[in-house]
């Protein structure tokens, strides 16, 4: 991976340039960055070209819509109810003059000690940050559960870790050596959409790139799999902490 920064409209935002096993270039806008995936197959030139062609293509949408990739940061009150998937979680938040903010669950309230000493967007973000990590902690187990489930069904296939991480820029993930990485954001949807992920990063410890192999894998896993993307398509704009 290498990274470049492109200025537009007075902002700066980072590329993170990603050379995959992949037979398409795709680009993606994230809050805190943007990812570029380049095919590892084509030849250098072409790799230039698929570079600038992606280039021009964000530039565009990020002159045509900037406040569409403008981070809206969620704010959460106390005494707030939080609801993921089938449990409700009480959200108390109190403030003290330290640097450093923490959170705890306890029977099902999430107990939040933020600094009293930074910004209110700071704090904002601190809050749903450590939400994040306490429901992931949560929930982790289970998911791991689902994910072995599910890999036992349809790939009986070798994993390495389980990660449940607050990640902006994607549904999931797998890496080279099996790990599976799910986002805290799909926590929100209903399960069969959460089980359509699991799939989706299963099926990519057969097949790393998005090829006609692996479209077959996962519709074999999930026939009517279509169905989840269009309701991630629809949705998955409000699911996020």
């Amino acid at each position: 991976m290498k990274t470049e920064t492109i200025e537009i409209n007075g902002k700066k935002y980072l590329i993170n340039i990603h050379f995959e096993n992949r037979n398409n270039t795709k680009a993606s806008i994230g809050k805190k960055f943007i990812n570029i995936r380049i095919p590892l197959c084509i030849d250098r030139e072409e790799q230039s070209k698929q570079l600038t062609k992606m280039k021009s293509w964000l530039i565009k949408k990020l002159q045509e819509n900037p406040e569409r990739f403008k981070s809206k940061q969620k704010e959460y009150k106390d005494k707030e109810i939080l609801k993921v998937g089938n449990e409700e979680y009480l959200i108390r938040i109190n403030f003290k003059e330290n640097e450093g903010s923490s959170a705890r669950i306890i029977d099902n309230i999430i107990n939040l000690l933020i600094s009293s000493k930074i910004s209110k967007e700071e704090q904002d973000k601190h809050i749903s940050v450590l939400i994040s990590r306490c429901i992931a902690k949560e929930k982790l187990p289970k998911l791991k559960e689902r994910v072995k489930e599910l890999n036992s069904i349809s790939f009986n296939k070798e994993i390495n870790r389980i990660f449940l991480k607050n990640n902006a820029s994607n549904w999931g993930s797998c890496s080279s050596d099996g790990n599976i990485n799910i986002s805290t954001r799909i926590l929100f949807a209903p399960s069969e959409v959460i089980d359509y992920v699991i799939i989706h990063e299963l099926a990519h410890i057969i097949e790393p790139n998005h090829s006609e192999d692996f479209w077959r894998l996962v519709e074999n896993a999930m026939p009517n799999y279509k169905e989840k993307i269009n309701w991630l398509k629809e949705n998955g704009k409000n699911l996020k902490f």
